[in-house]
């Protein structure tokens, strides 16, 4: 769940895997996805978390709620696999979802490293479908890329700048990319916040929403099922 700064209340969701062993138990998404890529068949995953995302938005509308958005995470290797966009596309027709119901997070580093993943970028966009980059700061964080791509929502990845040594530098640093996002029209999203401390920089330096540890960790769907119906019961909640 992720959680607006001024209420606290959720206003979207991002979509994680796990791989649900049945003797290893729960097993975390960097134990398998290097393989997956490997063998070529991370695009079959990132099928199956897309079409599980459109299915339960579906199934949020009709139980009569206002939905919220999902963002769903967008490899390099889906798009020398399958055409994304025609995908991404035939599950909001056959699901009939609103396109910004479905988020698409994509790393700075496939923008930077990737002409297709730019090509497939402008399509999604004029299709209506919201565009968010994941983890900036922790990579190439080129602003060439914030100045050539269509990207809506910008999310910050704080447990890479918690790595400084200079807690002072390190909010000047956060302050000013929140700053420079509003001023280039977007949202911003910061993830692994895990206190209130935390949260209330966040909210006095700008950012819109967070996604950690201090208001929800990750949770399997049927919890979370229990966690929305107060939300589908207020449609207020989604903003």
């Amino acid at each position: 769940p992720q959680c607006s700064t001024r209420t606290g209340r959720i206003v979207g969701l991002e979509a994680l895997v796990r791989w649900q062993h049945p003797e290893r138990g729960i097993v975390m998404p960097g134990a398998f996805i290097p393989v997956l890529e490997r063998n070529n068949f991370i695009a079959s995953l990132d099928l199956y978390v897309w079409e599980e995302a459109c299915r339960h938005i579906r199934s949020w509308i009709d139980r009569g709620g206002v939905p919220i958005p999902v963002s769903v995470n967008i490899s390099r290797a889906d798009l020398y696999a399958i055409d994304v966009v025609e995908a991404l596309e035939g599950l909001v027709s056959r699901y009939d979802l609103d396109h910004r119901l479905l988020e698409l997070e994509i790393t700075e580093s496939a923008y930077a490293e990737d002409e297709k993943m730019a090509d497939a970028v402008a399509r999604l966009k004029g299709l209506g479908f919201t565009i968010l980059m994941d983890d900036f700061g922790s990579g190439y964080s080129s602003l060439n890329i914030l100045k050539n791509l269509p990207i809506q929502v910008l999310k910050l990845d704080i447990l890479f700048f918690r790595k400084s040594v200079d807690i002072a530098r390190e909010r000047i640093i956060i302050r000013n990319i929140l700053t420079m996002a509003h001023e280039l029209q977007m949202k911003t999203i910061a993830e692994g916040v895990e206190t209130a401390e935390q949260v209330e920089f966040l909210k006095a330096a700008g950012c819109d929403i967070v996604q950690g540890y201090v208001y929800f960790k990750p949770m399997p769907l049927a919890d979370f099922d229990q966690v929305l119906q107060p939300e589908l019961d207020q449609p207020q909640g989604c903003q």
